[in-house]
């Protein structure tokens, strides 16, 4: 891994890349939605949330987290050059993926009643969870042929495939669900998932291995290292899932099954429309970190860069968020969620700190320590569920707003601790000089919002605010990576063309 792949300018064409790649599927995402919303309803949207939820649990439990501890293991196999180590780490990868995936597939066909009973109180979708069970399979191999693209560095394979990949799916799902509505859920997340799988093998292939022989005994051997990672991920995966699960069972115990599609929509509205950011900037920092894992101070330099870069995207993300709450809320889905505008504001705020702990947390996955991941997984994991139970409890949606917020506040302050007696992580002076002031008027705005309601004046206060943040932004971007001069290579490379 050079240094140059882990400056400023190299981190944001990656971004770009992903980045631009992912706001066309939030716009097609936004259409996809906005159809869902309006032909299949809260109730509709209560009933994928748990189906996906359910299958995402099992799919977590029998991965191994595979998704992410075998970046780490093919991008540290590429980054040495040794063609025999690469070809050793994707022949067992590909091996673990099929074994992994046909195992997700049986247990789900196999508990299906069960699911359904704990998802919906009865076993009415037995029979659909035996249908959707082939998901896991296919998905297993997709993400195997993902892990390829993304621990090699082929970003541009990666970005393609979830382009045509978004594309595809809101063509052939839209219809199905016009013609049959509820019914269509099933079909159309099996679609989705052969596209997925379609796409990612064809840029795949486009890769060169060996297959390499081994007997079970070589497998399981090369197979242990790969897995150590994984079983820590997969066993905080489950955990996190588990969490999201018993909250969703609880919500619809507590309240109805439209509470679940409303709390999904404002998961949805963060995790998908502000959590893009992260996603777009994860697919390329993974394998940067763990290229690393073994210099703690480039460690350190690559965490408080990315940290910066982040807050400095998100923050006028953020605030915009806030002040158009309800309009974002009547833009992606329909008035009838319109009762969750007050924790969507929230949960922005939440997303700031979700920011920097995310930054952090990479660290134990590129250090391969599985223990400490573990160990911190839990921990946030049972505190985020009895704060959200309790907010729901207490003040329904905007209490679990609240919840939110608050419990990315303590996670931020754990990973602190927990990197700082890992290896010494701390903040640079860049982060004090560029992400502090920010934060503090994101919140200083936040609290102002909540004196004035919803009035002329919040919309009038709110844009001073989105272009103050958007003039910090422009402004930390430009002393940073000089962002005339990336515009001026732009010009010339059109121009040549």
């Amino acid at each position: 891994m050079s240094t140059d792949r882990n400056s400023y300018g190299n981190i944001i064409k990656a971004i770009s890349l992903f980045g631009g790649v992912k706001i066309f599927r939030i716009l097609v995402g936004i259409i996809s939605n906005k159809f869902i919303a309006v032909l299949l309803g809260t109730t509709g949207m209560g009933i994928a949330g748990l189906i996906t939820s359910t299958t995402s649990f099992i799919a977590s439990l029998t991965g191994f987290g595979l998704h992410t501890s075998a970046v780490r293991d093919v991008s540290q196999a590429y980054t040495s050059g040794d063609q025999n180590k690469i070809n050793n780490t994707v022949s067992v990868l590909r091996k673990l993926i099929i074994i992994t995936g046909l195992l997700g597939t049986v247990v789900t066909f196999i508990f299906s009643n069960t699911l359904s009973i704990w998802a919906f109180g009865n076993s009415e979708y037995s029979i659909g969870f035996k249908i959707v069970s082939i998901i896991l399979f296919i998905d297993q191999l997709c993400i195997g042929q993902t892990v390829l693209l993304q621990g090699t560095f082929h970003y541009k394979y990666m970005a393609k495939a979830s382009l045509f990949g978004s594309i595809a799916g809101l063509l052939l799902t839209i219809p199905l669900y016009y013609i049959w509505r509820i019914n269509a859920i099933i079909p159309a997340i099996i679609i989705v998932s052969l596209i997925n799988l379609s796409l990612t093998t064809f840029y795949a292939k486009k890769l060169s291995f060996q297959k390499v022989k081994m007997n079970f005994k070589e497998f399981f051997a090369q197979s242990k290292i790969m897995l150590a990672m994984g079983l820590a991920i997969a066993a905080a995966s489950v955990i996190t899932l588990g969490q999201n699960y018993i909250l969703k069972i609880f919500v619809s115990n507590y309240g109805d099954i439209s509470d679940v599609g409303l709390y999904t929509a404002a998961i949805t509205i963060s995790t998908a429309y502000i959590g893009v950011i992260f996603s777009a900037m994860g697919s390329d920092y993974a394998p940067r970190l763990a290229a690393v894992a073994k210099n703690n101070q480039e460690m350190i330099q690559i965490i408080n860069k990315q940290s910066v870069l982040l807050i400095t995207i998100i923050c006028p993300l953020i605030i915009t968020f806030v002040v158009f709450a309800k309009q974002i809320i009547l833009l992606l889905y329909s008035a009838a969620f319109l009762d969750i505008a007050g924790m969507v504001e929230w949960m922005m705020i939440g997303m700031i700190f979700r920011a920097i702990s995310w930054a952090m947390s990479f660290s134990f996955v590129a250090r391969g320590d599985s223990k400490q991941f573990f160990w911190n997984e839990l921990l946030a994991n049972i505190y985020s569920l009895i704060f959200m139970v309790i907010g729901y409890f207490l003040y329904g949606f905007i209490g679990m707003g609240i919840a939110f917020a608050f419990n990315y506040l303590c996670y931020t302050i754990q990973m602190y601790i927990f990197t700082y007696k890992r290896f010494h992580f701390t903040f640079n002076l860049d982060f004090f000089k560029i992400v502090l002031p920010q934060i503090i008027i994101c919140i200083f705005f936040f609290i102002i919002i909540q004196f004035i309601g919803y009035s002329t004046l919040r919309y009038l206060i709110g844009s001073i605010f989105i272009l103050l943040m958007l003039a910090f932004s422009v402004y930390y971007l430009n002393s940073i990576i000089n962002i005339k001069n990336i515009f001026n290579l732009l010009k010339h490379k059109i121009k040549d063309k």
